[in-house]
């Protein structure tokens, strides 16, 4: 059990550094509220389950190609500032009697997995983190442990984003429509901010071949 316990605390040490990902979830909640952040942590999320699947089969080389490489940062690199842009042309519209927007939760669910499944600093990071703890399971124990502790780690990423939606959506109770229009315009330009980094590195990629 104790085991379990800390395979979730990893999945919500994952998921705590601030990214594209947080910060698209406090511009979400402040805007939409609660399902809206945490469908946007479940997109991501699927993202995370799809490079996992990727790392435990073993085919994780060929999203190290130079191509894939330059592909992702690219896509990523549209997706956010995308994102940011239209965070930073909407928040203008924002108050605090704004009726919740009448964006559809399948569209919120794609923005966060596209963020995620595009940013190649997810995939050196599951190929590092979970590669190595894929390697350590499957050496200390049964395979089909490796799936409960795997689990684990899920449990510990969507409890993150349960928080995350949470803190977020209750922001608007407690903010003027001054401050909820600045923390959109700032996670709008921090979304844009990693989204010229990302095209930076794809640039530098393409460069160098």
């Amino acid at each position: 059990m104790n085991t379990f316990l800390s395979y979730i605390l990893l999945g919500l040490s994952l998921a705590a550094p601030i990214g594209p990902i947080n910060a698209a979830q406090i511009d979400k909640g402040i805007r939409n509220g609660f399902l809206h952040a945490w469908f946007i942590g479940v997109g991501a999320v699927i993202a995370d389950g799809i490079y996992m699947l990727i790392v435990y089969i073993g085919v994780s080389h060929f999203l190290e190609t130079s191509f894939m490489k330059m592909f992702l940062w690219s896509f990523g690199c549209f997706v956010l500032i995308y994102t940011g842009v239209e965070s930073l042309i909407g928040a203008g519209k924002l108050n605090l009697d704004q009726r919740r927007s009448e964006e559809s939760l399948l569209k919120t669910l794609f923005s966060g997995f596209f963020m995620s499944i595009s940013n190649p600093l997810t995939i050196l990071f599951w190929l590092g983190i979970y590669g190595s703890i894929l390697a350590k399971t499957v050496a200390t124990y049964e395979r089909s442990q490796l799936m409960i502790y795997s689990s684990a780690i899920f449990i510990g990423l969507l409890l993150w984003d349960i928080m995350m939606a949470g803190v977020s959506s209750s922001f608007r109770n407690f903010l003027t429509s001054k401050s909820i229009v600045f923390i959109s315009i700032l996670s709008g330009l921090s979304l844009i901010g990693f989204g010229i980094y990302f095209g930076v590195q794809a640039i530098g990629i393409f460069m160098n071949n």
